[in-house]
């Protein structure tokens, strides 16, 4: 493995997300209320879109077109990744966490404070559902990459794994003590890794838990 590293935000990278299809290319969310796109290839930033806020979490949709960045202040801009031109902007009246489409592209998540994931349509933005997730802040998404199944982390230490075309938690991983920081799936959808503040990462078996 080479190891590169990426210089040019002026203020904490919260979050990086890989493009869908091109191996190359992420795009990362930094408090310099930037976001950058890089290119492994040349090691270099091809791309800096300027957003209005500190920009906390950000994912790019499965169809590659557009990426979405959320800010502190609760506002998710879409960004159109050819143009880097904002599409749309969305302000939520509830603290915004983690965000990401489905993967058929229809269908936009997002984590709030509340404890709910609230699901809209895209590319209308229309609110279709509110789901009461957990009893605390709910903090991170993640879909799982056949479409089976979505996962979320929560303050409460839960991992819930939710059936995506019922939209039915089906079981919930405990082995965390801390807020559920981040998670990830195996690249055929069989592991969950979710990790906290504890100096483990869990990896469980989605369909025994």
């Amino acid at each position: 493995v080479k190891e590169n590293n990426y210089r040019g935000h002026g203020d904490s990278v919260d979050q990086l997300c890989w493009h869908p299809s091109n191996p190359d290319l992420f795009v990362t969310a930094s408090g310099d209320k930037t976001i950058r796109i890089w290119d492994v290839r040349t090691t270099k930033c091809i791309a800096t879109v300027n957003t209005k806020g500190e920009n906390i979490n950000i994912c790019w949709s499965p169809d590659g077109q557009t990426i979405a960045v959320g800010n502190k202040d609760d506002v998710v801009t879409f960004i159109d990744a050819k143009t880097h031109r904002s599409k749309a902007e969305e302000q939520f009246k509830f603290e915004v966490n983690e965000i990401s489409w489905n993967n058929d592209n229809n269908m936009f998540f997002l984590t709030n404070g509340n404890g709910c994931i609230n699901i809209l349509s895209y590319p209308e933005l229309k609110l279709i559902q509110s789901i009461n997730a957990h009893p605390s802040n709910c903090i991170c998404i993640k879909f799982d990459p056949m479409g089976k199944y979505f996962a979320t982390g929560s303050a409460d230490a839960l991992v819930s794994l939710w059936d995506v075309d019922e939209l039915v938690c089906v079981r919930c991983f405990s082995r965390l003590d801390w807020p559920v920081r981040t998670l990830s799936f195996s690249h055929d959808g069989k592991m969950l890794a979710s990790a906290s503040e504890d100096h483990f990462i869990d990896i469980a078996e989605v369909e025994t838990g």
